[in-house]
């Protein structure tokens, strides 16, 4: 396609093709400007990035749920498998194997653990044996959910709630998994059992995975190729084991090393301010922030 960041994508035929995407919200707040990326067939892909940067918005933009909140995409393409994915209703694209697990776990308080689950079984028609295997399936995934499959998921922890969100996706069979921050407000232990059982997902199922996460250490341990987003656009992408090695990336986003590191930085002006990851809580330092 000529474009870089597209071109550093896995070789292997992608499932997901984002090109020069733009989004707006309320037809004023800029949200992403141009953003192309690659999911291939049995990949996990980290989309990384500070509170804000458009990582919510790229995911809402793949699986229908942007308009929901007011925004659009204005232009560039998504496709999927090929075949023009960004005017598709977001039900046709869940049939389709699409299915989305949003920042803060969203899980029916009031209902049991299983009810969710069987809740992500109703966009496929599943009914008798076929949904019986089906939560056997996702019991088997997470042990601990079918000891509370009878509790009320308002009050189980937040990692069994994520648990259970996952599961809940999983219910619709999909294809391409999108999750926003699976480790948000979790222990490190809780967090690297998710990542574990995410890993397993893909390998064992090949599931195809895109990961938006602002814990990029957990993100790129277990991707395998990565984008980072700033003021949403891609400022740098490559295998997980690149982006992990880049000093720039090891400072503002892991952590490591000292001294003054060269900032990502996007081209052109800053983005106005959007509604993108607002729930996500305190932001972390922005890379561009370390600037002066």
């Amino acid at each position: 396609m000529g474009n870089p960041e597209i071109d550093a994508a896995p070789a292997s035929a992608p499932i997901l093709i984002l090109d020069g995407v733009e989004a707006v919200y309320d037809d004023i707040i800029i949200a992403l400007r141009g953003v192309s990326l690659e999911v291939a067939q049995g990949g996990v892909v980290a989309l990384l990035g500070a509170n804000g940067a458009g990582k919510s918005t790229t995911l809402k933009a793949i699986s229908g749920l942007l308009e929901a909140e007011g925004g659009r995409v204005t232009a560039g393409a998504i496709r999927l498998d090929g075949a023009a994915a960004h005017q598709r209703p977001a039900r046709d694209l869940a049939r389709a194997g699409v299915v989305q697990v949003l920042e803060g776990r969203h899980c029916f308080p009031h209902f049991t653990v299983e009810e969710n689950l069987i809740a992500g079984a109703l966009a496929r028609g599943t009914r008798g044996q076929a949904l019986r295997a089906d939560l056997d399936g996702v019991y088997d995934l997470f042990p601990r959910l079918r000891r509370l499959r009878g509790s009320v998921a308002g009050y189980i922890s937040g990692g069994e709630q994520q648990m259970v969100a996952i599961g809940r996706a999983l219910m619709g069979h999909p294809r391409l998994l999108l999750l926003d921050e699976p480790s948000m407000g979790l222990a490190p232990q809780v967090t690297e059992e998710i990542f574990q059982i995410v890993r397993a997902l893909n390998r064992d199922h090949g599931v195809s995975i895109l990961l938006a996460e602002q814990n990029a250490r957990q993100a790129l341990r277990h991707a395998d190729h990565g984008y980072v987003l700033e003021n949403g656009r891609v400022v740098a992408s490559g295998t997980a084991a690149e982006l992990a090695a880049r000093p720039d990336i090891r400072a503002f986003y892991l952590g490591v090393g000292g001294g003054r590191a060269q900032a990502i930085r996007s081209r052109g002006q800053r983005a106005p301010a959007h509604r993108d990851d607002q729930d996500a809580g305190p932001a972390p330092v922005r890379p561009d922030s370390a600037i002066v």
